[in-house]
């Protein structure tokens, strides 16, 4: 890895550390797998394995009422798990993260809030 890239461990693909919504990126954008770099703090590089972590659903940050009483919907977090120690994690989505990699990891329930918040489409 050099301060510009990393190639993915899973996919070999060439991967930016300077796409939209990333600080600390570790995650592929094309095949959303991670790598486990990170020990005790998020961001710290204190890597405990180095394990491969496969995408193994999603999540919503910060989900909710908001003061005004409307439904407050988070940004979506993929959950990886550690395939070395089972160690499980969330990282936001990116700017570039493939929608339809982030739409083939989704339970059914939450594909309709996926997709209005990922493609902008609407429910009817």
């Amino acid at each position: 890895m050099n301060n510009n890239y990393f190639i993915c461990k899973k996919c070999g693909k060439k991967v930016n550390l300077n796409a939209i919504g990333t600080k600390h990126r570790n995650h592929c954008p094309y095949c959303l797998w991670s790598v486990h770099v990170d020990g005790k703090i998020y961001g710290d590089r204190k890597p405990i394995c180095h394990g491969l972590m496969e995408p193994i659903g999603l999540a919503f940050k910060n989900e909710g009422i908001d003061k005004y009483g409307k439904k407050r919907q988070g940004e979506i977090m993929i959950n990886h798990k550690c395939q070395i120690c089972g160690k499980e994690s969330k990282n936001r989505i990116a700017g570039d993260d493939n929608p339809e990699e982030i739409l083939r990891i989704c339970s059914e329930n939450d594909k309709v809030e996926i997709k209005e918040q990922l493609l902008g489409e609407k429910r009817i």
